[in-house]
């Protein structure tokens, strides 16, 4: 079976904890340690978040002198090397010697005409005080939002529209490799209708879910699972009546709004992978990974109720559940149109520099 495993950010740095080089290694090997053992069984990629990372990178540049800022396409590039580094040596420190694993820069192409280019919604960066914001929206013409009680950058979220890398990708695939690749949902890039043969950069972030959903359809993944710290998507969170979803069809989930937040995106992806290519999605926690490729941890998303396969871990199937109502992680259910995500506590207050 060949299972596209995406690992939020909450999943590689929990909550609260602290933003250290030791801390991310932690993770990465607990991540290794619950991916290694399908290697043997099955066909691994595997998707990183890089939220965590971002904000440290792009105030490094900041506490130089006359420095620039990093360009967006520049910092995923980093982010990309940096946690796939440590997770492929995790992963090579616990497979065979004979299993390949290897991390993909991977590029993929939006819509220069995209809407989300007209209204920039998306988070990037450190949270800074008013006055501080306004400096740098007049010097470098950056947007700002207000995120809580501070303000932060925020940047357009195009739809992903072609991983460039897909051949190399799944040529390592086939030949056995471990493959790391489209991490913090890619390095996006446009292709100027004035020189549609060039690749230009956009300042911009995709949405690490959408870009792992549409590589999970174009590598013909037989289950997409994304990872982060809940153990599933939630009714009545935060009430006594809250219950997970165990089984849901993507039909009945699709039906619902659920906020943007975390697990808004997660939601989507799973409803499209599923509606579009009738094989399962899953949302749940690394260390329920065994249980979610079996079918009987997390919330599992299908395309027909009643199905209950033999073998559930070598089909990628699931069953539905019966009737539901709406209800997400974070509380109650509102429309979305953009993923706005926040990590952790509160980060300090960055100066305009």
């Amino acid at each position: 079976m060949r299972i596209v495993i995406a690992l939020g950010g909450r999943a590689l740095l929990w909550r609260s904890a602290p933003m250290t080089t030791e801390v991310q290694r932690r993770n990465a090997r607990v991540a290794a340690q619950a991916i290694a053992p399908l290697a043997a069984g099955h066909s691994i990629v595997v998707v990183h978040g890089n939220g965590p990372w971002s904000s440290p990178l792009a105030q490094q540049a900041d506490s130089y002198p006359g420095a620039e800022p990093y360009p967006l396409d520049l910092l995923d590039a980093g982010t990309q090397g940096m946690i796939g580094y440590l997770i492929q040596k995790e992963l090579r420190n616990l497979l065979p010697p004979q299993t390949p694993v290897a991390t993909m820069l991977t590029m993929i192409t939006v819509d220069p005409d995209d809407p989300a280019f007209a209204c920039p919604s998306t988070f990037v960066g450190p949270v800074y005080h008013r006055d501080a914001s306004d400096t740098l929206a007049a010097k470098r013409g950056w947007i700002f939002r207000r995120d809580g009680t501070a303000w932060r950058r925020v940047v357009p979220s195009p739809e992903p529209q072609q991983i460039l890398e897909i051949k190399p990708i799944t040529w390592l695939l086939d030949h056995g490799a471990v493959v790391i690749c489209a991490g913090g949902g890619g390095i996006p890039a446009v292709r100027p209708t004035s020189a549609p043969g060039v690749l230009a950069d956009a300042e911009a972030v995709i949405d690490q879910d959408l870009a792992s959903e549409m590589l999970a359809e174009d590598v013909g993944a037989d289950l997409f699972l994304m990872a982060t710290d809940v153990d599933g998507v939630y009714l009545h969170w935060g009430t006594p009546e809250q219950r997970r979803l165990d089984r849901v069809t993507s039909g009945e989930l699709a039906s619902y709004h659920f906020p943007g937040g975390s697990i808004g995106p997660k939601i989507e992806a799973a409803v499209r992978f599923a509606a579009k290519t009738g094989k399962r999605a899953a949302i749940g926690t690394l260390a329920d990974i065994p249980g979610i490729v079996a079918g009987t941890a997390g919330t599992n998303v299908i395309t027909q109720p009643g199905l209950r396969p033999p073998n559930p871990a070598a089909s990628g199937a699931g069953i539905t559940a019966g009737p539901i109502t709406a209800g997400t992680e974070a509380g109650e259910a509102t429309p979305h149109t953009t993923w706005t995500p926040a990590y952790g506590s509160p980060r300090p207050m960055a100066g305009a520099g």
